[in-house]
């Protein structure tokens, strides 16, 4: 039997997607912008080279895997008190004029219930960038 989420290559995995009003670059440049970064990392400033390392003031640390302006950033993320890496994508994809699907995708989760917690986690974060989108305009 096949549980939800459990892939055999990444292990337990979850994705969070929304379909927001705004135009990809307005999308994108608030994700990286340093209030947008405040809202779903909990940092400033995340550089934009493989291997560059960041660390939130809640002590989540990680490091970018790949980062493709106005299409995708990929990160390794850890926050305090876990005891190995999960790998965190962001992506965007236009829905026609002025309208974008908003993923965050996290894998390499721990168990089932690690996965739920970071689906409510990825939800709320979701729902905290269309407000400050919507806020903008």
């Amino acid at each position: 039997m096949t549980m939800v989420g459990l892939t055999q290559g990444a292990g337990w995995e979850i994705g969070v997607s929304g379909t927001v009003r705004h135009p990809v670059e307005q999308v994108w440049e608030l994700l990286v912008s340093p209030r947008g970064l405040r809202l779903w990392l909990g940092v400033t400033e995340l550089g934009t080279s493989r291997g560059d390392r960041y660390e939130s003031a809640d002590g989540t640390v990680g490091e970018v895997r790949s980062f493709r302006p106005h299409d995708r950033m990929r990160i390794t993320w850890r926050p305090a008190g876990w005891d190995h890496d999960s790998t965190v994508q962001v992506a965007l994809s236009s829905r026609g004029e002025g309208r974008t699907v908003l993923r965050f995708h996290q894998e390499r989760l721990a168990d089932e219930a690690e996965r739920v917690r970071q689906r409510d986690h990825w939800r709320a974060v979701l729902a905290r960038i269309v407000d400050a989108l919507d806020q903008d305009h």
